[in-house]
């Protein structure tokens, strides 16, 4: 059953402007800045560089802070060819999917926000053992994010800021019931944009 996530929360007004400040220490940060997870409220916070790098060791599981990585990967050795979206249960041609633990969720986003759906581990087993990306993406600070038609599936692997910013580019170019040119425009420039980013997976790893 889907329902709609904590985890990416509403995002802020049209024209709204972020704290420049660091979410943690309130020291100022540049317009480009780090991220950290908040593992216990389910957030992503600004942080600055000390900070950032503080909880860049954190180990899953063992810490309530953890740094969002900056890799974007993509494995053209392991392609998903066509993904079957029903059996992922999500309605549309484009989602992400994110581990916590053992707890593996399908996001897709819409006009309210993100939608998820708790994906059976059977299935998200037969997937990796196919595709070694999929398994390479850390819990709670990375993603995988999809995007797919009849023909092709388009699969990459993303820091999970990168995963509210879509979010938050669906919602607020959203129009009429199927989103709209300019939302699929948006979208298509930020999986462009991820595409310009993202490395070949080496040897099954980054």
């Amino acid at each position: 059953m889907s329902v709609h996530s904590g985890f990416f929360p509403a995002v802020r007004p049209r024209g709204a402007v972020r704290p420049e400040r660091c979410e943690l220490c309130g020291t100022p940060v540049a317009a480009r800045h780090g991220h950290v997870v908040d593992t216990g409220r389910r957030g992503l916070l600004c942080s600055c560089r000390a900070c950032f790098l503080l909880f860049t060791r954190c180990v899953s599981g063992e810490a309530r802070y953890r740094a969002v990585p900056e890799r974007y990967l993509w494995d053209p050795g392991h392609p998903v060819a066509c993904l079957d979206w029903r059996r992922l249960d999500v309605p549309a041609g484009f989602a992400f999917v994110l581990r916590r633990g053992t707890r593996v969720t399908a996001f897709q986003p819409g006009p309210a926000g993100a939608v998820e759906t708790v994906l059976p581990l059977d299935l998200w087993a037969d997937l990796t053992a196919g595709h070694p990306l999929l398994a390479a993406a850390e819990p709670d600070v990375e993603a995988i994010v999809f995007r797919g038609t009849d023909r092709i599936t388009e699969c990459f692997l993303v820091p999970v800021d990168a995963c509210y910013r879509l979010v938050g580019t669906v919602r607020r170019s959203w129009s009429g019931r199927d989103g709209g040119p300019e939302m699929r425009a948006r979208v298509g420039e930020l999986f462009a944009e991820i595409q310009r980013r993202a490395r070949p997976l080496c040897g099954g790893a980054d």
